[in-house]
């Protein structure tokens, strides 16, 4: 067997893979984010309404929200920055509308944490912020196996459209096919998302999501459910 170092990028790119892998077991199949309560309230019927919410979704959230928050946590890993780390995690925790999207943020947060335990990849103590969220650990990772800036950002944003895609094909139902139509319609738009995102000052955050809030607020009493938001 060759002795040669492999490739830094190489090794990165394969990290990330596995790190928006749905096989990762932190539990992220069982979360809709609202979804399968805009499916209960016949808000979204078919193939086009669906990548119409999903493209408000990214638009108006992720763009605002997760991706920018990405950004700057994997920037405050690599400065050890703990005050930067907790002040970002404390703001999206406060972006949160309802008690299933801050409970899945930090279940999906504790569930990475305990993986990354068990692979020896936990940071140091004391950098480490009060109940991390989903972003703040997974900017970690990210950090931890040199990923790009970039690729992290569009490797979350990857994730997140196949587990809503996966959700549709579950509850709506959506057929194989159609979801990888939408994917297809969906890649550009997530390079777009990262670009936005990248580009946004500190004071221009925040996700405005009203409708998805909603969703998530009546999904809490919904009568019969297959997922926990």
């Amino acid at each position: 067997m060759s002795t040669e170092p492999m490739p830094v990028a190489d090794i990165s790119l394969l990290g990330l893979l596995q790190l928006v892998s749905p096989a990762l077991p932190i539990g992220a199949f069982a979360w809709s984010q609202g979804l399968e309560s805009a499916f209960e309230l016949d808000w979204v019927h078919n193939e086009d309404e669906l990548g119409q919410w999903l493209a408000g979704v990214l638009d108006d959230g992720l763009t605002r929200c997760e991706l920018p928050l990405l950004a700057r946590q994997q920037q405050a890993w690599a400065d050890s920055d703990a005050t930067t780390l907790a002040h970002w995690n404390d703001w999206l925790h406060a972006t949160r509308e309802t008690a299933e999207l801050s409970d899945e943020d930090t279940r999906l947060g504790s569930a990475l944490v305990r993986l990354l335990t068990n692979l020896e990849l936990v940071p140091e103590d004391g950098l480490m912020p009060h109940e991390p969220g989903y972003v703040t650990v997974f900017a970690w990772a990210a950090h931890q196996r040199n990923v790009p800036v970039r690729q992290t950002l569009l490797g979350f944003a990857w994730a997140w459209m196949e587990n809503q895609l996966s959700v549709a094909c579950k509850a709506m139902p959506l057929g194989h096919t159609a979801a990888q139509r939408l994917t297809e319609k969906l890649r550009p738009a997530l390079v777009r998302a990262v670009d936005a995102a990248l580009a946004l000052e500190d004071e221009e955050l925040g996700p405005v999501l009203p409708g998805l809030a909603l969703a998530s607020a009546h999904h809490e009493t919904q009568y019969s459910r297959l997922f926990r938001s």
